[in-house]
């Protein structure tokens, strides 16, 4: 027998079998000598047997391949050179600046914001209403005071009423229609040839003042931009060349009236 004395780690090695024979007499004769730490080294072993019994299972069964080595580390390259092509496009984006920079900024902007958002609701007006031959507005052009105040009262804002006559193409009417973004006031215009435009307006949380762009979906075509907070969006069945002048005397007028 030695002298070296005997500790935690000892009895947990003698529990788990990992002694050699004389360490493991040792501990045998200490532990009959403290029936006290036998009995609770007793109680580790009846749980290591238990554990064991429950995981052998397991033991046996192959390792994920999420765990395997190989797989780990080709994931964390794979990581690391996925970051460093996020960093790569940052650099980029800073380094484009001015109308660049801008223009990277409407590819990245999700298109449920914005005046991307109000030219695709203007679309949507357009496909509900304008081919309603029996009501396709709510109030009509005799009836303007009253589009204006209720228009007033649910946007917070007061509406300009565009006179598109000179080209053409007169006021029919319009209505207070519900998008995502709060209530909008949709007007709608026709010529003598039974061509049907709409305008739509709504106050912008996002872009309250962006310069004009193009919108095009299927068979719709338009303009939009915002002033100011109020943002604009003129969509037809006509082809995008044909509604700048039309879109360019709405935003003019608009400006007069600011």
């Amino acid at each position: 027998m030695t002298d070296e004395p005997i500790t935690e780690d000892d009895l947990h090695a003698y529990v788990d079998g990992r002694l050699d024979e004389a360490r493991s007499a040792e501990i045998s004769a200490y532990l009959q000598r403290h029936p006290d730490v036998a009995g609770r080294f007793a109680s580790y072993s009846t749980q290591r047997d238990a554990l064991r019994t429950a995981f052998d299972s397991v033991t046996e069964e192959p390792i994920p391949t999420r765990l395997n080595l190989k797989h780990m580390i080709a994931t964390k390259r794979q990581n690391h050179l996925s970051s460093w092509r996020l960093a790569a496009a940052a650099v980029v984006l800073l380094v484009a600046g001015g109308s660049g920079g801008w223009y990277m900024r409407d590819m990245m902007t999700p298109a449920s914001e914005g005046v991307a958002a109000l030219a695709r609701e203007a679309s949507e007006s357009y496909a509900t209403y304008a081919s309603d031959k029996i009501r396709p507005v709510e109030l009509r052009a005799d009836n303007m005071t009253e589009l204006v105040d209720w228009a007033t009262e649910r946007m917070g804002r007061r509406p300009v009423l565009p006179d598109l006559s000179k080209s053409g193409y007169r006021l029919m009417g319009g209505r207070v229609v519900s998008t995502p973004h709060g209530a909008g006031l949709m007007l709608m215009y026709d010529n003598d040839h039974g061509t049907r435009l709409v305008m739509l307006t709504r106050p912008m949380i996002v872009d309250q003042t962006r310069t004009m762009a193009p919108y095009s979906e299927g068979k719709v075509d338009g303009w939009t931009w915002a002033t100011n907070g109020l943002g604009y969006s003129l969509v037809g069945s006509l082809p995008s060349e044909a509604l700048h002048p039309l879109a360019d005397d709405i935003r003019r007028q608009v400006n007069d009236q600011a």
